[in-house]
């Protein structure tokens, strides 16, 4: 599950910084509590101080802390056994489920892209055995890493402060009397009070009706992108303000390939189909494994999939990947509602 941040400090000397990154990195893991990375905490002068902080800064390791620990092993630094840098000393935003201030968060133009489970959690698994495991160099599937809680919540933050929404990308948002749809009320009240804290995407800090910040909800769907490349790019074009064109899906010169082979060389294993390629183009074959219409885009696993992954993937294998869809589905569903269409 990805996030695209676009648009920092808007048109910053004429430009716009792109970002693609992974939500699950900013958000604490196994559904702790967040609180501020100190090294983005904002430092502010207090008065009759000489440049000190007013803000809470990171405690050095507690004295009895034993170990970092990395994947379940510990290790020393110089020869001293220390805790991990979290959680941080630092303060909480209420609300805020990542180690991200929220003023900072409010500089970007977000995009969500999303995968339905039931491809994107076979295609990590295959990454993490043999013999790929060897080229990616990840050894354990780690089901806490399929991100879509993690999603979802920063989504329903990012509304419920009024950044993005209430209108969403590619959408018709208002009737001809300028109210909002009926669809959108539907879906609004279907998913509040918001499954994680309980309170109202339209309540922030106890008040409501946020400011719009005019950004649309903006959420693309991998297989929605496949079946519409250049419908989806060009809606996606008219809402974060860039000029389509239809160009952008194509990269099939010798700069284009060595360029894309240099940005994923750390992600070995990951993303050869992509490299290999040289455009994006609509897919020849309907998606058989979920489209839209199907009872089994919604439904818990089906006897046809769990057949395909013990022959993939093992008797083991096949429950460990049916059991991570499963846990996932409700919040890939969730955010499916929101995506846009071209």
């Amino acid at each position: 599950m990805y996030f695209i941040l676009y648009g920092l400090l808007t048109h910053y000397q004429g430009k716009r910084l792109f970002i693609k990154d992974i939500t699950h990195y900013l958000v604490p893991p196994n559904g702790k509590p967040a609180s501020i990375a100190p090294s983005l905490l904002t430092t502010k002068k207090g008065v009759g101080t000489e440049g000190s902080s007013v803000l809470t800064t990171a405690a050095s390791p507690s004295s009895d802390a034993t170990a970092v620990e990395t994947n379940g092993s510990a290790k020393e630094v110089n020869g001293t056994a220390t805790k991990p840098p979290y959680p941080y000393a630092t303060a909480a935003e209420p609300g805020n489920p990542t180690v991200i201030p929220t003023e900072i968060l409010k500089q970007f133009h977000f995009t969500f892209l999303i995968r339905h489970p039931r491809s994107s959690i076979p295609s990590y698994y295959r990454c993490t055995i043999p013999p790929l495991d060897e080229v990616t160099g990840f050894y354990d599937f780690m089901p806490s890493e399929a991100g879509y809680d993690e999603v979802r919540r920063v989504f329903d933050y990012l509304r419920s402060i009024g950044h993005i929404g209430p209108d969403m990308a590619g959408q018709a948002n208002t009737n001809s009397n300028g109210d909002t749809n009926d669809a959108e009320l539907e879906r609004d009240h279907e998913h509040q009070p918001d499954k994680h804290n309980g309170t109202p995407n339209t309540a922030t800090n106890g008040t409501t009706n946020p400011t719009p910040s005019n950004i649309e909800i903006c959420v693309i769907d991998a297989d929605d992108l496949l079946a519409n490349p250049a419908g989806i790019i060009s809606a996606y074009c008219q809402t974060t303000g860039l000029t389509y064109d239809a160009s952008m899906l194509k990269w099939d010169t010798p700069t284009d390939h060595a360029h894309a082979k240099a940005a994923f060389e750390k992600w070995k294993g990951f993303h050869e189909d992509a490299i290999e390629s040289c455009e994006l183009k609509a897919r020849t074959h309907k998606n058989k494994k979920h489209p839209p219409s199907s009872p089994s885009s919604t439904h818990s696993t089906t006897e046809a999939e769990m057949s395909e992954w013990k022959a993939k993937f093992g008797n083991e294998g096949a429950r460990i990947i049916a059991e991570s869809v499963e846990r996932n589905l409700e919040d890939y569903l969730y955010l499916k509602g929101f995506a846009l269409q071209g």
